[in-house]
This record gives structure tokens, C-alpha cells and sequence, in this order.
């Protein structure tokens, strides 16, 4: 009933409810007094010349099995939610039936987290169950958009490439996990020039990183780089502080190639990470940015080998 924005909808369904388990008794009552009628019976339909209707009443078990129904009905509506706001006599909601399942089941791993309570990121990346419980808490909040081996894909972040944009550590990664993030780069269109800067520009941001490019385009967007530069840098390197990507290293979250970067110059892009902290407690939060990390470390030395 919290979608109803008026009182008045709550005594609405509460009178809706009462009135049709009245109606219900007085059918039964109404049809319960009917008499077998005189004669044959039969109520004067006739099908196929000789199939007729009869009138006979009810019988008694079928009656007292819809008395009982609606009874009970009565009795559930006095404990639980159902007549308009009403919530019973037990309070009862599927809410707090929740917020009870999930404290108990917090309070029986509640030993557990409290031999992680004090132990660093690096030092949990080495405890086999932490990690485990890192893995169970990605794949359940975090594998949707990143996906179950954290690499992600166009639009969401790859975890497991020790490329961050807002910053690193246990910290950034605890809070953005807390807090959520939101990633905004302006429609740059406009600053940049026409359609043809656009083009050059992104053929130079191409150049940046050694991709295969306009040589002639990029060198022409260079110049138009400055309105660039500001958040990424004169070098295209990018500022963590400001969350810009750095354009020389190959990563592309949003596309590759000059038709996906001239987009992105002509009409930005705002992402956005919901925040988790409602989900999940600090000491989740911490085993799972252990976890996090951890993703991204293994990659790392994987790759210098």
C-alpha cells in the first residue's frame, strides 16, 4: 500500500476486502435456504431434447469447506497485511521476515569476518578462505556487470587489469564498492570544432597509445587536443584525481576505433557504479575489496612474466 499516495485508497481496499468476505456468506446463506422445486426438479433449461438442468442446492460439505475458507480468510487478515494499510496484529512484513533471516545469518559469520577484522588486503589475498568468500560475494554483487572473472566488458570496468580511474589501493576500492561511483565526460563537440576536428582528434587520441591511425588526421588534432587536455592531460595520460582515462595505454571501456571515439567527443558518456554499502557490511565490503585487488595483482604479475 506505500505506492498509494492518498489515505483514502487504504479504507478503499480494507472495504473492498470486508464487504466481499460478507457477500461470500450471504450467497452461501442465500443459497443454502434454497428448496428442491416441485415437481422434476429441473430448472426449465433443456439441452440437446433431452439433457435438463436440475435445481439441487448445494451439498453440505462443499458449503461448510467455503465457510471455513472464508473464516480463515477472516482470521489471516487479523494477524497479517492485507486490509488496506492495516499490518496486522504481528507486524508482519516480508521486509522485516528479511532483515531477520539476514541478521541471523550475519550473526552466525560474524566469527568468521572477525579473523579477517584485522588483517590487510595483501594479507587476506593469501587466506584461502577469505578469497573464497571474496569470490562468493563477487559473483553474487558484482559479477552481473563485470562478469565472473572480472574482466567486464564495453562499458563496464575490467577489474582484473590494473588499469583503476579514480584512484587505487584498499581504501578507493572499499569505498567506490561502499559508495558507488559515477563517471561523467562532457559532450566535447562543440570545443573541439567541427565534424573534421573531431575526426583529427580522434585520430591523434588514436596515436597516443600506438593504434593504427590517420597519420595526416592526427597530426592535424593535436592542436585540437587542448580542449582535451584539461582533464587528460597535455600527454593524454589522464588525472585519477578527476577520474580521466588515460588515453596511451590501450584500455578502451566504451569502444575502440575512430567511429567509437568521435562519438564519445561528440556526445560524452556518464557511468555509473550503484553503490553496494546497503548490501553488504564493512567486513564484506573489505574481504571483497581484498578480492577486487587481489584480481588485479594476479593479472598484473601474470602479465610481467
Amino acid at each position: 500500500m506505500s505506492d498509494f499516495v492518498s489515505g483514502g485508497w487504504s479504507l478503499f481496499v480494507a472495504g473492498v476486502t470486508i464487504i466481499s468476505l460478507i457477500a461470500c456468506l450471504g450467497l452461501l446463506v442465500i443459497a443454502s435456504r434454497r428448496k428442491v422445486m416441485a415437481n422434476d426438479n429441473t430448472t426449465g433449461h433443456v439441452w440437446d431434447e433431452d439433457l435438463r438442468e436440475l435445481n439441487n442446492p448445494l451439498p453440505r460439505w462443499w458449503m461448510w469447506l467455503f465457510v471455513a475458507t472464508v473464516v480463515f480468510a477472516a482470521v489471516y487478515l487479523a494477524f497479517y497485511p492485507g486490509l488496506g494499510s492495516n499490518a496486522g496484529s504481528l507486524k508482519w512484513s516480508s521486509a522485516g521476515q528479511h532483515q531477520t533471516e539476514t541478521d541471523k545469518h550475519l550473526a552466525s559469520m560474524a566469527p568468521v569476518y572477525a579473523k579477517f577484522k584485522t588483517m590487510s588486503a595483501a594479507d587476506l589475498a593469501k587466506d584461502s578462505g577469505a578469497m573464497g568468500i571474496g569470490e562468493r560475494l563477487f559473483l553474487n554483487n558484482c559479477a552481473a556487470c563485470h562478469g565472473s572473472d572480472g574482466r567486464g566488458s564495453k562499458g563496464f570496468p575490467n577489474l582484473a587489469d590494473g588499469d583503476w580511474l579514480g584512484g587505487s589501493g584498499p581504501e578507493y576500492v572499499a569505498k567506490v564498492i561502499q559508495e558507488g561511483r559515477t563517471g561523467v565526460m562532457p559532450p566535447m563537440g562543440a570545443a573541439v570544432g567541427g565534424p573534421e576536428d573531431v575526426k583529427n582528434v580522434a585520430n591523434y587520441v588514436l596515436s597516443l597509445s600506438g593504434s593504427a591511425h590517420d597519420s595526416v588526421a592526427a597530426s592535424l588534432g593535436k592542436a585540437k587536443f587542448g580542449a582535451c587536455a584539461a582533464c587528460h592531460g597535455p600527454d593524454g595520460k589522464g588525472n585519477q584525481a578527476l577520474g580521466a582515462p588515460n588515453l596511451t595505454d590501450k584500455v578502451w571501456l566504451h569502444g575502440f576505433g575512430e567511429a567509437a571515439i568521435a562519438k564519445m567527443i561528440n556526445e560524452g558518456k556518464t557511468n555509473a557504479m550503484p553503490p553496494q554499502g546497503r548490501l553488504l557490511t564493512a567486513e564484506q565490503i573489505q574481504v571483497l575489496s581484498a578480492y577486487v585487488l587481489n584480481l588485479s595483482q594476479s593479472a598484473t604479475a601474470l602479465a610481467a612474466k
